[in-house]
């Protein structure tokens, strides 16, 4: 048994964007009404859509950049850098890890030197992530890291 494929019309919003000092109406672009059914159909769960309402009423809409890089920097920093950034860890002060909070570090520090840590590694103590994350991941975690700046 055949089925003829879904059709769906995208449903027209209007954002305004900045476009060289002036705001212009863009009207193409799915609106924030297709998330619905983009997650039940994305994840063959519709429990997926109770979980993202939930997210949504308890304010914690974030752009997927941002949730990645937080819960990534959760998952492979933070256990020596701190959950801020500050270094304060027993785990931290035994590794000599970084305070990456530290504004004249910041001030220093280029993003491109930030990536290679992070890739590569730094002396014996920090790991690369190279075969863990993707350069994408990467560059998400140097602005998360940037974030943290005083």
């Amino acid at each position: 048994m055949t089925s003829a494929p879904l059709e769906c019309e995208p449903i027209r919003t209007t954002t305004n964007t900045k476009v060289s000092g002036e705001f212009e109406s863009m009207k193409n672009g799915f609106g924030l009404a297709a998330l619905p059914l983009a997650l039940i159909v994305l994840t063959g769960n519709p429990g997926a859509l109770n979980r993202a309402s939930e997210s949504v009423s308890k304010g914690e809409l974030l752009e997927p950049a941002a949730a990645s890089a937080g819960s990534l920097y959760s998952k492979h920093c933070a256990s020596c850098h701190g959950r801020d950034g500050r270094s304060k860890t027993l785990k931290a002060k035994f590794n000599h890890a970084r305070d990456l909070t530290d504004s004249a570090w910041q001030g220093n520090v280029t993003d491109e030197r930030i990536f290679n840590s992070i890739m590569n590694g730094k002396g014996k103590k920090m790991p690369g992530y190279r075969r863990k994350l993707s350069e994408a991941e990467i560059d998400s975690l140097v602005a998360y890291v940037r974030g943290l700046k005083r």
